[in-house]
C-alpha cells in the first residue's frame, strides 16, 4: 500500500478510488525510486531527493488542504480529477521503457502520461466526462508549467490554463523547492 493510499480511499469517490486502484496495478513500481535522479531538484532538509512516493504524498496532501479555496468537496468528480492528475504526473517519470531499469528520468514524462490517458480514454471515460478527461490529460502533460516540452512547443500561456491544472503545477513546485511538508504522522 502506498503511503497516500488512504488520503486517497477517504477523499475520492467509490469509482473513482476504484479507478486509481485499477489504473496503479498498470503503473510500474517506480515509486521508491528518486524522483530527481540528478538529485539536482526536491532536495529535502537532509540533502536527499524525495522518492515519487513521497513527493507525490506531499502534493495529494497539500491538495486536500487547498480543495476549498477553489471550491471543490472531497468525494467528487473534481476532487477526483485533480488527485488522479497528482498520482498519475510522475507516474511515466523513467520513461515507458524498462522503467525500473533506467537510472535518469526523462524530460518528457508528462507528456508520455497524457499521451496514456488519452490512448485508454474510454476506460477513464467510464467515470469522467469527456471534458473532465481532457481537463486530466492537461494537469499531467503541464504539471511542469514553463519547464515542461510541451509549454515549450506550444503558444501557451498562464492565461490559457484552467486553475486546476495551475494548482497541480504549483503543488508540483512547491514540493521541488522543499515548501510543503507532510506531518509524520499521515505517512503511515
Amino acid at each position: 500500500m502506498l503511503k497516500f493510499d488512504r488520503i486517497l480511499l477517504e477523499n475520492m469517490t467509490e469509482d473513482g478510488y476504484k479507478l486509481w486502484k485499477k489504473l496503479e496495478e498498470k503503473i510500474p513500481n517506480i515509486w521508491n525510486k528518486l524522483s530527481s535522479s540528478s538529485n539536482k531538484y526536491h532536495k529535502k532538509e537532509n540533502g536527499e531527493s524525495d522518492t515519487i512516493e513521497d513527493h507525490t504524498m506531499e502534493m495529494i496532501f497539500s491538495a486536500i488542504k487547498l480543495l476549498s479555496v477553489f471550491d471543490i468537496k472531497p468525494k467528487t468528480k473534481d476532487c477526483d480529477v485533480i488527485l488522479l492528475g497528482i498520482t498519475l504526473h510522475d507516474s511515466c517519470k523513467y520513461g515507458l521503457e524498462n522503467p525500473l531499469e533506467r537510472l535518469h528520468t526523462v524530460p518528457n514524462h508528462g507528456h508520455l502520461i497524457s499521451d496514456l490517458i488519452n490512448l485508454s480514454k474510454n476506460t477513464f471515460l467510464k467515470h469522467f466526462s469527456n471534458d473532465e478527461v481532457l481537463l486530466l490529460e492537461e494537469i499531467t502533460r503541464f504539471h511542469d508549467g514553463r519547464w515542461g516540452n510541451d509549454w515549450k512547443n506550444e503558444d501557451m500561456s498562464w492565461k490559457k490554463l484552467d486553475s486546476k491544472i495551475l494548482m497541480v503545477h504549483f503543488l508540483d513546485m512547491a514540493s521541488t523547492n522543499n515548501l510543503l511538508k507532510v506531518p509524520i504522522n499521515m505517512e503511515k
